[in-house]
């Protein structure tokens, strides 16, 4: 078949289109759950043991994270009391929290529970093994701070983080 231009020269039909564009779709998936109780009292970055390895196929890939803490406590032990959370890939921070379940000088409670999400793009340039996780601290760095915090029995909770690697 031949396609006319208005000047008279003849163009091929076209009989083929370009290869799908493969941008945004997922080209893997890691998922990584912990319920270890992890308990501090220092304002010291410790590891949560939420964690997850990737191996990027491409270094045009990005990573999505998706991470939810469950279980965070902190002791209404003193003023000011809070814990932030840190997400890293291997050594570098890539997201924070503020300060949660912040107790200030007015409020006497003890035991409240909450949970935190990370939801982030990274952009690692890389495809070699990447070692994504979650650390905390507690900002006040006196009285205790506790992540996926257990009061036994059926009282346990986990922390879960997803990889997955988009294609770039």
């Amino acid at each position: 078949m031949a396609i006319i231009k208005p000047n008279n020269n003849t163009i091929s039909a076209i009989t083929a289109l370009p290869a799908a564009i493969t941008t945004g779709k997922v080209l893997q998936q890691v998922h990584g759950s912990t319920t270890t109780q992890v308990a501090i009292s220092s304002n010291t970055l410790t590891d949560t043991t939420l964690t997850a390895n990737i191996t990027p196929s491409a270094t045009s890939s990005k990573i999505l994270i998706i991470a939810t803490h469950n279980g965070n406590w902190v002791s209404s032990g003193n003023v000011n009391n809070a814990l932030s959370l840190f997400l890293l890939r291997d050594s570098t921070e890539i997201g924070r929290t503020g300060g949660v379940n912040w107790i200030d000088s007015s409020v006497a409670y003890d035991n409240i529970m909450s949970s935190a999400s990370f939801n982030v793009v990274d952009s690692p340039s890389s495809t070699s093994a990447l070692t994504y996780k979650t650390q905390f601290r507690n900002i006040n760095g006196t009285a205790e701070a506790t992540v996926q915090k257990s009061f036994g029995g059926t009282w346990g909770t986990t922390s879960y983080i997803t990889l997955m690697e988009i294609a770039g």
